[in-house]
């Protein structure tokens, strides 16, 4: 029996105009790892997957009309694609900004204990970043935010 390696329960797929473009970029500025290509007869890309710590994003082409890269909607996103950080946030923004990454939002520590950045990459995709710097209670978390916070683990 062959095994496989083990798989997250939960992963994303992003589109791109130009996804062999955005396997490097996304390796350069943000440390993710391709772990898999598949390319047509022409060299075309047909599907990717990139790591990252134990979870994986698919990167490919537009390929419907519903599809599309944000580059091609006027840069709208219908998701944001949240990566947990265990390295330094600071220095993984730094990297991010060097390799040509838009920060939306520069790192600052969340009432919840997480130290979170925003950025978008080259074709629109929004993408947060968070580390944890601190361990807070529920009743910590809604005291600072005035929220009423229900789940908390």
């Amino acid at each position: 029996t062959v095994m496989s390696p083990p798989r997250p329960s939960l992963s994303s797929a992003l589109c791109y105009r130009d996804p062999k473009a955005a396997l490097k970029w996304l390796e350069a500025a943000f440390g993710f790892e391709t772990v898999m290509v598949i390319t047509d007869a022409e060299g075309n890309l047909g599907h990717s997957q990139m790591s990252f710590g134990n979870g994986i994003i698919m990167v490919g082409n537009e390929w419907t009309a519903d599809h599309k890269s944000p580059a091609s909607i006027q840069g709208k996103n219908t998701q944001t694609v949240h990566v947990h950080l265990t390295e330094d946030i600071d220095k993984h923004c730094a990297r991010a900004k060097a390799a040509g990454a838009e920060i939306i939002q520069d790192p600052a520590t969340q009432f919840y204990g997480d130290r979170t950045y925003r950025a978008r990459d080259p074709e629109g995709h929004i993408w947060t970043f968070g580390q944890t710097v601190k361990v807070v209670s529920r009743e910590e978390a809604e005291k600072a935010s005035g929220l009423k916070i229900e789940g908390w683990v």
